[in-house]
């Protein structure tokens, strides 16, 4: 499986949003895209992790971490213990 550069902070969106259990109606409207784009980013996501479904999408996005929230970036020069 070849997933290159993603997750791409617009996938993290994406399935983010699809965690909450938004309608697909909700979520196209949140990321300002056409249903039948936002299907279409789906079942790209589903091609690409080489998954049939989008229980398995969000169990595989899971496995690879791509539900992971990055710690926020530290101040340069900030210490730990101040």
């Amino acid at each position: 499986m070849a997933v290159g550069k993603e997750p791409t902070a617009a996938t993290q969106r994406l399935l983010r949003l699809m965690c909450t259990g938004a309608t697909d109606r909700a979520i196209a409207r949140e990321l300002d895209v056409s249903l039948r784009t936002l299907n279409r980013r789906i079942a790209r996501l589903q091609s690409l992790l080489g998954v049939q479904s989008r229980f398995q999408l969000g169990v595989r996005a899971a496995e690879l971490e791509w539900l992971a929230v990055a710690p926020p970036p530290q101040a340069v020069g900030k210490r730990n213990d101040q």
